[in-house]
Formats: C-alpha cells, structure tokens, sequence
C-alpha cells in the first residue's frame, strides 16, 4: 500500500467504490476484442470528448514508464495501467472513475469509445500472472442486507483490493468506529499491478470486471462491523469477451482470468519393466494421504483477529473464528 498520504487517500476511493455496483446481470461485454491494437495514445484519442484532460495524463504516465517495463510488458501496455491508477480533479473526469461508471451502465453501446483502451489493458493484464489469495476491500457503510449468505452477483468494473486486512484499519479506508463493511475475497483471477501503478509504493491487487462471486459467509463481530467473506466463481457464459490470441504475438496466449485447466497429458507407448512393478501389491496397503488444513490470521481492527480455517482439498474456507485480545 501507499506509503505517503496522497497515494493511499488515492487508493481509498479505488478501494471503496463497492457502493456503485449495480447489483443485477447485464449485458456481456463484448466487441472490443475485436478491434486492432493500438498504442496508448491513439487507443485514449476516443476519450477526449469524454476525458479532456485525458491526453496530458497519457503522456504523463508514458514517460512514466521504466525503458523495459517489469512483467515482459511493453510501454503502452505498462502505461496503460498507470493512467488508470492515475488521480486528477474533477474525480468524475479520472479515467478509472468514468470507465468503471460506463462498465456497470445498462446501455452497452456507451463502451465503444472505450473499446481501444479497454483492448490495450486487459491485454496488457492478461500478460502479468494470475495470483488465487485473500483480498480486501471495505466501504464505510452497513452492506450486509446487499450481500446475503448464498447470494451469487457480479462486479462490473474493476475491483482495487489490498492485500493486507490491517491496511483498512487506516481512517481514510474504513476506520474503527461507525457503520462499515470488510470484504475478504477468495480470488482466482487477481492481478498484482504494483509493479505498474503511478505510485510505485501501492500494494494493489486488481481484479478484472465482470467477475462472479458468490457470498460464503457473513459476520458482525462487532458493534458496527460487518464482515462479508467472497468466493470468485466462474459464470457459465463469458461475461468479458477474452482478449483474441492474436491481440499479442509477441507470447503464448494466457486467459485474463483464471488459469485453464493443464491439458491431459498423453500416455507414453514405453512399457515399464517388469521387475519394477511389484506384483499382487494391494490398494489398501498404500497409505491415503491426509486432507490438510491450514489456519490463517489476520488483524481485523485493534484488539481483535480473524481466524479463517482453509481446508487445502477444498477451494471454500471452513470458518471464520474471532478472537478479542
């Protein structure tokens, strides 16, 4: 996370921007993977009548941009996602504000300026590695009737998240005191975009729009305190059109969410020796190994931990387990 204030003031309303989800299905989002790709400045050239100041921040977060940026990214793609880490008044004329708005309106026709912008950093995305951790976002206000146990939903924009719970703590994410809402998300899919975010100093993990989620458990431990635990879940239509394989010939093609499954691998036509397999050996001789468990913490607020119990066979968290100290 940020260490200066202005970065972490930045971060908090990436953070906590969970209120402005719709909250019901819409449309996929398609049709942007269809069009070339194109570099940072022509793909925000669409945006001007939107974002006015949008040029002078491209240019900004390109010279930004190391000679070799990290992750085998290229400048326009590493630059990319400076400028949607980016903060400038008016808030509403920020590129990661307005965009994330248009991602969650009903009218998908309003995506189309955005479809070259949106092309250059979800391929550039696509290309850091996908990362399954616990994840935090919060918001001070009370969510819990949004966000039932059982309930399945999708976020639509971009998802900023810490990675550390104790990073909430802090008064400008959700504080000690009052009506607020912790998120602990289960996810698959997320990016680590510390490497390419304008304030080198963040500990952000992106999540990319349209993922699916599912509630797994809630929790008031305390007096104002809610507690909703997350499970990324996979849909079974594709809710964001994945980046064309020829989008970046420069590599193999990888999924800008979850990791496919690794192919079957094919059985070899060499036989084994004989006297290397041990006849007449039973199946119920051979030990079966035992499902392990492993027990994580984390500082929710001062003089209180969470425990989530984690069964490794088993992608769903058993409990959540609160400890006043």
């Amino acid at each position: 996370m940020a260490a200066g204030g202005d970065a972490t003031a930045q971060q908090f309303v990436r953070v906590s921007d969970i209120a402005k989800e719709p909250q019901k299905m819409l449309m996929p989002i398609r049709g942007y993977e269809k069009i070339p790709l194109v570099s940072l400045e022509e793909a925000i050239t669409p945006l001007v009548s939107i974002l006015p100041e949008v040029q002078d921040y491209a240019y900004v977060a390109k010279q930004r941009c190391e000679p070799v940026p990290a992750d085998g990214l290229t400048q326009d793609q590493s630059a990319s996602i400076i400028l949607y880490t980016m903060e400038w008044e008016p808030h509403e004329e920020c590129l990661y504000f307005a965009l994330n708005a248009t991602l969650r309106a009903e009218d998908r026709r309003k995506l189309k300026p955005w479809f070259s912008y949106l092309k250059l950093i979800l391929t550039a995305l696509k290309e850091l590695p996908s990362t399954r951790q616990f994840v935090y976002r919060g918001v001070k206000m009370n969510l819990i009737k949004q966000y039932p146990l059982g309930k399945t939903f999708v976020w639509w924009g971009f998802s900023s998240c810490a990675s550390k719970m104790g990073v909430l703590e802090n008064e400008q994410f959700l504080g000690k005191a009052g009506d607020r809402t912790m998120f602990t998300i289960d996810c698959e899919s997320g990016k680590d975009i510390s490497r390419h975010s304008y304030y080198q100093s963040e500990d952000e993990i992106l999540l990319l729009p349209a993922r699916q989620f599912e509630v797994i458990s809630c929790l008031q431990p305390a007096a104002g305190l809610n507690m909703i635990q997350l499970k990324e879940t996979q849909s079974p239509i594709s809710l964001l059109q994945p980046v064309t394989s020829d989008s970046n010939p420069k590599a193999p093609s990888k999924d800008i969410g979850i990791k496919q499954q690794p192919k079957a691998i094919v059985a070899s036509s060499v036989k084994p020796k004989l006297d290397s397999v041990k006849v007449g050996a039973s199946a119920s001789t051979v030990p079966k190994p035992m499902p392990m468990h492993k027990t994580i913490t984390h500082h929710a607020t001062s003089g209180m931990l969470i425990k989530t119990n984690y069964c490794q066979n088993n992608t769903r968290p058993l409990m959540f387990t609160v400890v006043f100290t």
